[in-house]
């Protein structure tokens, strides 16, 4: 054999064993294969959770404010928490009340409001007590807690003066205006029942703030033949009398849960 077949097959053996751990490497059999990514609840931390939960804050304490046709008004609300998707909750609110046949007009000459013919303003003073259920709560995320809630109790609807028909010399009777904090003195106290169906949402993730919405109608009657609302200005006797105080009522939530 010659020199020059030997040299050749040395570098043919050579080229063979240098490309080797280059074939060894593209080997799908022996294909390196990377670890799963992390998983995202564990990178982002634990997934929100509601903040009313029995376990964490099982007590929730709110102030309302409540809006509707007659006006604003204010509540507070304490709910307990009993399972993740039923609590129950004792609320008070005071809210005005108004004849819906009253036309009010403004005086810009003034700066003044008058309502011809008002003769009692009314305050309506509803202690409840009632149940909340949470709606769809494995089906939506804890940022949004829908729920439908219902209350009954005893309500307390305070009638105080408008206006007092003063007789003239020539024998008309003429309004006076009574102030609204002058009028507090002057009122008188009525008693019935009532109660409340609602529904409305809770909104965020911060555990120990609390801020929702909730729409009720509030079913709120007299037993009597009602309290005086209106007179009539040419001959000043009673024009009508309300009955109902109850309605539709917006009420916004904000307080904490401990």
């Amino acid at each position: 054999m010659s020199t020059r077949a030997l040299s050749l097959g040395s570098l043919v053996l050579f080229a063979i064993a240098a490309f080797s751990p280059v074939a060894h490497a593209q080997d799908p059999r022996h294909h390196w294969d990377p670890s799963n990514p992390r998983d995202s609840v564990q990178q982002a931390g634990v997934l929100p959770q509601d903040p009313t939960t029995p376990e964490k804050y099982p007590n929730v304490w709110s102030v309302d404010i409540l809006l509707s046709n007659d006006g604003f008004g204010l509540g507070t609300i304490y709910r307990r928490s009993f399972t993740e998707d039923l609590s129950g909750f004792v609320s008070f609110s005071i809210s005005e009340s108004k004849d819906d046949r009253e036309v009010e007009y403004y005086d810009p000459y003034y700066g003044t409001s008058v309502t011809p013919g008002k003769l009692n303003r009314f305050l309506v003073l509803p202690l409840m007590a009632g149940i909340q259920y949470r709606l769809f709560r494995e089906d939506i995320v804890d940022t949004f807690r829908p729920y439908v809630n219902a209350g009954a109790g005893p309500a307390l609807i305070y009638m105080m003066p408008y206006a007092h028909l003063v007789e003239q010399a020539d024998g008309s009777l003429s309004p006076e205006q009574v102030e609204f904090f002058k009028s507090l003195g002057q009122g008188t106290p009525h008693y019935t029942v009532g109660g409340f169906v609602g529904f409305g949402a809770n909104f965020g993730t911060e555990r120990h703030s609390i801020f929702g919405v909730n729409f009720r109608y509030y079913f709120t009657y007299l037993m009597s033949d009602g309290l005086p609302s209106l007179y009539d200005e040419r001959t000043g006797e009673i024009a009508a009398y309300k009955k109902s105080f109850g309605g539709f009522v917006i009420s916004l939530n904000v307080g904490m849960a401990f």
